[in-house]
């Protein structure tokens, strides 16, 4: 089974938590691109928390439906959007998560591309194939893992247009 990357995270993000809220198992799973750290908070203490305070409910209900929006949104782009637009809407979300290098064009992240693949929802060599196919268009260029944006409004039409 090919792995499915559906969301990434940003410092402070939390995750694994409507599992824990619920009292099931997770059904998925994490891994880091990059070195982090991580706290973790076991169910009891968890659901302890969300009980006795009322403001610390409301963020993470406040979460859990942005949450909710963001996977209504991925759900249709990864099943009506062609190849392009995914891949466009990836791109995208790392510079959203992510940002630039100082350059203010360079992904600020080293994404592997079976990674890139994996949450675009394609296989590796349609990736590869796509990556090149907007270097080509001069949409951005590559250099190794090191992705140039160069145009980013191309991208947001490429993603919108699916």
């Amino acid at each position: 089974m090919r792995a499915q990357i559906i969301r990434l995270l940003k410092p402070f993000d939390i995750f694994g938590y409507r599992a824990c809220m619920v009292n099931e198992p997770y059904n998925s799973s994490a891994s880091a691109f990059e070195d982090c750290l991580v706290y973790r908070l076991n169910r009891e203490a968890f659901n302890r928390l969300i009980q006795s305070n009322g403001t610390l409910c409301y963020q993470v209900m406040l979460t859990m439906a942005k949450d909710l929006a963001f996977s209504e949104i991925q759900t249709v782009n990864l099943s009506q959007k062609h190849i392009r637009g995914r891949l466009a809407e990836s791109l995208l979300t790392c510079i959203r998560n992510y940002g630039y290098e100082e350059d203010g064009n360079t992904l600020a992240m080293l994404l592997p591309r079976e990674d890139l693949a994996n949450m675009s929802n394609m296989t590796t060599s349609n990736a590869i194939r796509t990556l090149s196919q907007f270097a080509q268009e001069g949409l951005l260029s590559i250099d190794g893992r090191h992705i140039k944006i160069l145009d980013e409004p191309a991208l947001e039409k490429i993603s919108r247009l699916g």
